[in-house]
């Protein structure tokens, strides 16, 4: 109550910034600009799943009191689950494993995840990587806006909304936290958190943390390994809320994957996995022929390590009574693949058996160190790519009177994506020499006669984003109206570099063999295709250099109306971009894709007391330019290109009811429905996809969830949730349907007074309680048979939280 009261009392446009759970949102801008609003009102929270919402479109809120009451450490998508409108499919119970989450019917490349307003996107394909996100212990809150940006927002990739977590301040006075986990599937996991409190003359503050998470692959061989470093330092300055800080994370996972199967394997309960604890390979030996088998079912080079990291910074100034500045600083680093393999006949007559994407061996070469040239084979190819992306994101806000304001924006984000995939050897049992291959500073890379390095893909792609927004705000009729009005406009510049020779979207050739030019042909670049020693009559395209800019003027308008002290209603327009991939640009002739784009209506309901909190809305979204991968007859060649309009409708409703202090109740429904508004040309020549009038892939129509939470006594709570996620078509043409499924899950946690601790106690967790099998993340694609991951089986881990 004191510091609602403190935040009713002050005079500065962000003089309340007293609580990590305070009304935070996406950068520190916008941030500023909501405290108007929600400072003036209170935010009214019901365990952190349901929270207060004062801006005049569809968002829904977390914070860590419900985030706290799910596995910690876990991702925080899947906190995210309960949540209308959003679906996150969980490879694991743990979170170290990765999945796939959609809104709204769109799917994760097409959604803008944010961490303390930095996108986390991965700048080439737009993919989110669930496994690579910060601890759990360590987030304040998370908001999801459907179908909308803030008008700041960092993004070239937004069709389907954004998801922004921000990251918690440091506790005013000297603690920490300790937790240590174990659980199903020989989980253990170590979290340590240290706060300095205030220190020195100045009242900098601070926190410190380390994170160590193992656990078995659940139907398999192999290990799920994540460690995690975190940081912040924090410094106020003066009384009226200006403030610098600096915030750093560094994430570390060694994964061996899960498997896949198909719809009728999953059904007839045959699914294939990395079953193979051992692959022993042929013992070289001078002047006979040994040869590998290219297996696929070898867990120890299905991998996916990472190393990714940032630094973020955050600052606000005053300039005078009425102009505030933010400027957000970030720098990011990622270092990840996907594992890989692939044959070499060392006499260098073939590439091995089967398709081989990489160069050809000129001359012969001892790949296994026998001495001889007579061998087949296994070398270790990943995809590699490496990351460096720096950004800023800045506001200048005039607060020109009590009720209204505006805001100017600007953002830059720059990253320069590094595709690579040297070689290196397994050794005998299979291990690679390096999980990164033969990357400069990390693996033994295979060096050719000549001295250039085996690799299957060579290039680089550099993303500009130069963004302006502005944005209005104002209250009106004794503030009972709140009117937002801004315009983003992002400009888009891709600079794409390729050099190897392409022979599609997916497969690159890179040799030092002179080319033959296919004569007649040509690569939309002044160039001609070749063909390649080796490689039959397949054509490639030469490598070469191009440039790709998209930019359009995106208008936003939203407005509120309290019908009463606890009732109002919203009505909003949104205009999104979604810019084309690098996957989408590299080819073997040269495309060139429009963007994504979306028009977003949203009108809503909400009533919002201390104990009732319901918020409903309806939406439709009309989304132009869907990028597909199509047959294009002119060409003679499958590209990504632009295969029409979708439409999207549907409602969403959450509800929460806290009639006593020690109960409560929550509950959310989702109806999503799509329509693909043309039929899609196949990849083949003459074949047409009848997608007209058919459904998005991946996305549930229906989906349902209900939680209670019980103080049972003071020291024992219980939480129970489930959630009903209805079927999701595989593909385009709507053939094939993964069937629905319902997850049960369940948290107890018991105080423990003495020992001088505070806020300690033991906490059980258990996922799938009702040991539900069902097939979660899908590999999906225009047509045919998808494959599915299986869900994670029930799954309990108890938890030793200790703070002081």
């Amino acid at each position: 109550m004191t510091k609602k009261l403190a935040c009713l009392a002050s005079t500065a446009l962000v003089g309340c910034l007293l609580s990590a759970t305070a009304a935070m949102a996406q950068s520190t801008g916008t941030d500023a600009v909501e405290q108007v609003v929600v400072t003036a009102a209170g935010q009214r929270n019901q365990n952190g799943v349901i929270v207060q919402q004062i801006v005049p479109k569809s968002r829904s809120t977390i914070t860590q009191e419900f985030i706290a009451r799910q596995v910690p450490g876990q991702t925080v998508l899947d906190s995210l689950n309960l949540l209308p409108g959003v679906n996150f499919t969980n490879n694991d119970a743990y979170g170290s494993a990765g999945g796939d989450i959609t809104i709204r019917g769109f799917d994760a490349q097409r959604i803008a995840l944010l961490q303390d307003g930095v996108p986390l996107n991965d700048s080439g394909n737009y993919q989110i990587y669930p496994n690579q996100q910060l601890d759990s212990e360590l987030i304040a809150k998370v908001d999801v806006n459907t179908g909308t940006t803030d008008v700041d927002s960092p993004t070239a990739a937004a069709a389907g909304g954004t998801i922004n977590y921000v990251t918690r301040k440091p506790a005013e006075d000297f603690g920490g936290v300790v937790e240590a986990q174990t659980g199903d599937g020989n989980f253990r996991r170590f979290f340590v958190l240290l706060d300095t409190g205030k220190v020195g003359p100045l009242g900098t503050s601070a926190w410190f943390s380390a994170a160590d998470a193992i656990n078995d692959v659940f139907n398999g061989p192999g290990k799920i390994h994540k460690k995690q470093y975190n940081a912040r330092i924090y410094q106020p300055i003066g009384d009226n809320g200006d403030f610098v800080s600096l915030i750093f994370t560094y994430n570390k996972n060694r994964n061996n994957f899960i498997n896949r199967m198909s719809l009728a394997q999953f059904q007839a309960g045959t699914g294939i996995g990395y079953s193979r604890a051992t692959c022993a390979r042929p013992t070289p030996a001078a002047g006979t022929a040994q040869v590998d088998v290219n297996l696929g079912t070898c867990y120890k080079y299905n991998i996916n390590p990472s190393n990714n990291g940032n630094i973020r910074g955050q600052s606000l100034f005053h300039l005078g009574e009425k102009f505030i500045l933010t400027v957000d600083p970030s720098f990011q680093y990622v270092l990840a693949n996907g594992g890989g393999r692939g044959l070499f006949n060392e006499s260098g007559a073939t590439t091995g058996s089967g398709l081989i994407r990489g160069s050809a061996l000129t001359g012969g070469q001892d790949l296994n160190g026998d001495g001889d040239t007579l061998d087949t084979v296994l070398l270790y190819a990943p995809n590699t790519t490496n990351t460096r992306r720096y950004g800023v994101t800045s506001s200048l806000i005039w607060k020109f009177d009590d009720n209204q304001s505006v805001r100017v924006a600007y953002t830059f984000d720059e990253a320069h994506h590094r595709q690579t995939g040297e070689y290196t050897t397994f050794s005998s049992d299979t291990t690679p020499n390096d999980v990164f291959g033969g990357k400069d500073g990390y693996g033994t890379p295979i060096k050719l006669s000549d001295g250039s390095i085996l690799r299957k893909r060579d290039r680089v792609s550099v993303a500009t984003l130069n963004q302006i927004s502005a944005e209005y705000r104002g209250k009106f009729m004794d503030d009972k109206v709140l009117l937002n009005v801004g315009l983003r406009a992002p400009f888009l510049k891709r600079e794409l570099h390729n050099f190897c020779y392409q022979a599609d979207t997916f497969t690159a050739y890179c040799t030092n063999q002179t080319p033959t030019a296919v004569a007649g042909s040509n690569d939309g670049a002044g160039q001609t295709l070749v063909t390649l020693p080796g490689q039959g009559a397949t054509q490639y395209g030469r490598p070469r250099e191009f440039t790709r800019k998209y930019d359009k003027v995106l208008p936003n308008v939203a407005a509120s109306y309290n019908l009463t002290d606890h009732q109002s209603v919203y009505v909003s327009y949104a205009e999104t971009l979604s810019a084309p991939r690098t996957d989408d640009l590299y080819d073997k002739k040269l495309t060139s894709p429009k963007a994504e784009t979306t028009q977003a209506y949203d009108m809503g309901y909400r009533f919002q007391s201390p104990t009732v909190m319901l918020a409903a809305s309806v939406y439709y979204t009309s989304f132009q330019n869907r990028i597909e991968r199509a047959f294009n007859e002119q060409d003679n060649i499958a590209f990504s290109v632009n295969v029409g309009d979708v439409k999207l409708k549907g409602v969403d409703a959450q509800f929460g009811f806290q009639p006593e202090d020690y109960i409560s109740f929550y509950a959310s429904f989702s109806y999503a429905d799509s329509e693909m508004q043309e039929n899609i040309p196949g990849t083949s020549l003459g074949s047409l996809l009848l997608t007209k009038g058919k459904e998005l892939y991946e996305a549930p129509k229906y989906q349902g969830v209900a939680r209670v939470d019980w103080d049972i006594t003071e020291a024992l709570s219980l939480g129970v949730q489930a959630k009903y996620v209805g079927e999701r078509w595989t593909n385009l043409v709507n053939t094939e349907k993964a069937p629905h499924y319902a997850l049960l899950d369940m948290d107890a946690r018991y105080k423990l007074d003495g020992f001088g601790l505070k806020d300690t106690y033991v906490q059980v967790n258990v996922k799938n309680l009702a040991n539900e099998k069902y097939l979660g993340d899908l590999a999906v694609n225009p047509s045919g048979t998808g494959l599915g991951q299986p869900g994670y089986p029930r799954t309990a881990s108890i938890t030793l939280h200790a703070a002081f």
